[in-house]
């Protein structure tokens, strides 16, 4: 990190602690101190934006102005994902989840993806839903993609993406459920037309109160706990828990767990769990 003499822009450790405070208030997300050179990163150029050169001065736009907030916020939000990420849990959703509906009778699907980012994990769950026959004996499917940062929403809401997101995706999935870009949109790819009618993109703060249907079939929410504090998530979780169907599945991601809300679910392995 560069010493506070070589730094472009004033971040002192004042500000730090606020840009700590304010996020884990409002989005519930943790900073921890090792996080300070990339908050300085992002944060520097909204400084440079807007033509400042303190935080200070910066600090005094996020508080007053709410659209500056919101920008504030979706620089500090992380957005890296991929289609297909973790691919045992579609195959779980496939094999497994997909069929047991099948057998039940479930004709009415509603699946969450909290924390959705820029689209390709509900394209993902959508295009498993496809090959695995959902649309066929299900007369309603909804999916409910959720996430904090508006930008990334909007990128999720056109569908499309650089061709070199082709390498994730297994193949079975490809000519029905993705189109190649030609003469303008060559180098790209969009999702089916057919798929996207299923998907409503919205954005929801994970720890405030959610604008979304009572209970949910499955709950994706991966790679996301991992910014909240402790009681944080085990809150998230029990809210998880009530919005889920009596045997509903939850998936998390790979480096995360139930914590103190184990005994509200049955681990089947691999971060999925089941409602009990």
């Amino acid at each position: 990190m560069l010493a506070v003499s070589e730094q472009e822009f004033e971040l002192t450790d004042k500000d730090f602690k606020f840009i700590q405070w304010f996020m884990h208030k409002r989005v519930g997300i943790y900073l921890a101190d090792t996080k300070r050179a990339m908050v300085y990163g992002r944060v520097s150029r909204q400084l440079r934006r807007r033509g400042l050169t303190r935080f200070k001065e910066y600090r005094a736009l996020i508080e007053n102005d709410e659209q500056e907030c919101v920008h504030f916020i979706n620089t500090l939000t992380t957005n890296k994902t991929q289609f297909f990420r973790e691919i045992h849990h579609f195959e779980f959703l496939e094999k497994v989840v997909v069929e047991g509906w099948r057998s039940l009778g479930n004709t009415e699907i509603k699946i969450w993806s909290a924390g959705c980012s820029t689209g390709e994990e509900p394209y993902s769950i959508a295009a498993t839903l496809w090959h695995a026959g959902a649309f066929e004996f299900a007369k309603s499917v909804k999916i409910f993609a959720t996430d904090l940062d508006t930008q990334v929403l909007e990128h999720a809401k056109r569908g499309v993406y650089p061709e070199e997101a082709l390498a994730t995706i297994p193949k079975q999935y490809l000519r029905q459920c993705f189109m190649r870009g030609k003469e303008a949109q060559s180098g790209k790819i969009k999702v089916a037309n057919r798929l996207q009618q299923f998907i409503q993109f919205q954005p929801i703060n994970l720890i405030e109160p959610w604008s979304l249907p009572e209970q949910f079939d499955l709950i994706a929410c991966r790679n996301v706990m991992i910014y909240f504090d402790k009681p944080t998530q085990e809150q998230i979780l029990r809210r998880f828990h009530a919005r889920l169907k009596p045997g509903g599945v939850l998936f998390l991601g790979h480096s995360e767990g139930l914590g103190g809300c184990s005994s509200l679910f049955h681990h089947l392995g691999q971060t999925i769990y089941v409602k009990m």
